[in-house]
């Protein structure tokens, strides 16, 4: 494994995940209109505190890769965000998909450089 290619990427994803997680307290990225059914489904995700529960996780999984703490752990919590992500997008706002499939593709390459983490969790 390349320490300084994983060091990068563990960092940009950080930086990355810190942008959008402050997002969702914050509100400073304007975001177009989405389809009705999106729109309906994001507000009560918003409604009801979700989001800002997803953007908490978001948070302290940027601080978990930028400062290499518990970032396996983080790795693994943040695939269900990553992976709802996508689904949200595919099945209502397939247009804008570009930005959750980012997230998961760097979800699955933490995955796969911390996979030295989770053998004794996997095995038989």
């Amino acid at each position: 494994m390349n320490t300084t290619f994983f060091l990068i990427i563990r960092v940009v994803f950080g930086l990355f995940l810190l942008f959008f997680g402050f997002d969702h307290f914050f509100s400073y990225i304007p975001f177009p209109a989405m389809a009705p059914e999106a729109n309906a489904y994001f507000a009560n995700l918003s409604a009801t505190g979700a989001m800002q529960l997803v953007g908490i996780v978001e948070i302290v999984s940027a601080l978990a890769f930028i400062f290499n703490k518990y970032g396996a752990l983080m790795a693994v919590i943040l695939m269900s965000v990553s992976i709802n992500a996508v689904l949200f997008h595919v099945a209502l706002d397939p247009a804008k998909i570009y930005g959750a499939l980012l997230l998961l593709i760097l979800n699955v390459a933490m995955l796969y450089f911390y996979r030295n983490k989770y053998k004794q969790l996997l095995k038989a």
